[in-house]
This record gives C-alpha cells, structure tokens and sequence, in this order.
C-alpha cells in the first residue's frame, strides 16, 4: 500500500510539475507577444516633431534609452505651471539620490508657441532642475505634439494688453526606455507621491523585443 501510495504520490507529483511548467511557458508566451505589441504601439504613441532651446530638430526618438518626465505648459503661466515644474523638478531630485536608478529626463513642452520661443524657454527654465529641457515649434507642430499626448489646449481671450492664457490638460507624462507611455500624475499628486511611482515603474520595467 505504502509503496502505492508513493508511486500514486510521484505520478501526481509529476503531473503537477508538468501541468506549471506549462502554464509558465503560455505566460511567457504572452508576455512576449504583448511586449512586441507595445514595441509597435510605441512607434508612433505620444511621437513629437519639436526643437529645444539650442533650435535642435527634437523627437521622441531622441529620448529613447531614458526614462522621461513630460510636462505640456506655458510660460506665462500665473501660477499652475510654475508650481507643476516646480514638483516635477523635486521627483527628478528625490530620484537622483539614489546613483543605482537609471536616468531621467524632464521635459517641457510648451502650448503657447506664438509667445515661447526658444530664447524664452530658455530664459524661463533656469529657475527649475537644471536638466529640465524645453521644446517648442510651430503652432502645427504644437497642436500635434498635445494632440499626441491628447493634451486639450485652448487659448482665451486677449485683454487690452494683448496678453491671455491658455487653459490647458495639467498632466505630466511618465515614459519609459523605450517610449512607451506608462503612467500620468495630475495636480493633486505629490513631488513625492510621483518619485515613489516613477522608481516602481522603474523597478518592473522589461526592455521591449527588438
């Protein structure tokens, strides 16, 4: 009987062992296929066609090996933007204390071309991270950039001055390594809300096939 039972013990045992590396080889699989899935996606998700403040031809191509912080704002902003830059520039901050996580880039785009050049960009961001990079471009190239990010821009009305604002998405977009967008922080998450969620994005990411 003992002797059956160990044979019966070893047959399931065997089963059981054969029934989990089957599972794991169809999770695998579909890892795998819904990781090359997002490498198709990512050609074309959230593309941009800018230049930065040194009039650089800029593109999501051009970031692809980093991980990116992206913030769509303006510079005459009263007070929304230089408070979202602000944050951002902490959670850059806060992961840069730990040397073994892998680069981040920030990013400002700007939705008011017609007043954010380069020079302004330029002159605007020194007060931010110093690695923050702005970019900017025609009003086309613009509207496709938000477009892309499906950001809603709209301008109001100019005062007598000819000043006016622009009511826009406030969101900055978290992209990985290979520029697939991950995750998106609003207004009421913390500088150190975003740096925890971006380091475990960070932590379980999986490079996308070739």
């Amino acid at each position: 009987l003992r002797q059956r039972l160990c044979v019966a013990g070893a047959v399931a045992g065997a089963a059981a062992a054969g029934w989990l590396y089957v599972r794991r080889q169809k999770e695998r699989e579909q890892r795998s296929r819904r990781l090359r899935e997002l490498r198709r996606l990512a050609l074309g998700q959230g593309d941009f066609q800018l230049q930065d403040t040194a009039g650089a031809a800029r593109s999501k191509a051009d970031f692809l090996g980093r991980w990116v912080l992206l913030y769509f704002g303006f510079t005459h902003c009263p007070d929304v933007c230089p408070e979202e830059l602000e944050k951002l520039s902490r959670a850059v901050e806060l992961l840069e204390k730990d040397p073994a996580l892998p680069p981040l880039q920030p990013l400002f785009v700007t939705v008011d071309p017609e007043r954010d050049d380069a020079a302004a960009l330029a002159r605007y961001l020194r007060d931010f991270h110093p690695r923050l990079q702005g970019l900017t471009g025609t009003p086309e190239q613009v509207r496709a950039a938000a477009s892309a990010f499906r950001v809603y821009v709209s301008a109001g009305p100019r005062d007598d001055d000819g000043d006016y604002v622009v009511d826009h998405s406030v969101l900055t977009f978290l992209l990985d390594p290979d520029g697939v967008f991950r995750d998106c922080y609003g207004r009421s998450r913390t500088a150190e809300e975003v740096a925890r969620s971006v380091r475990g994005h960070m932590d379980a990411y999986e490079p996308l096939p070739p």
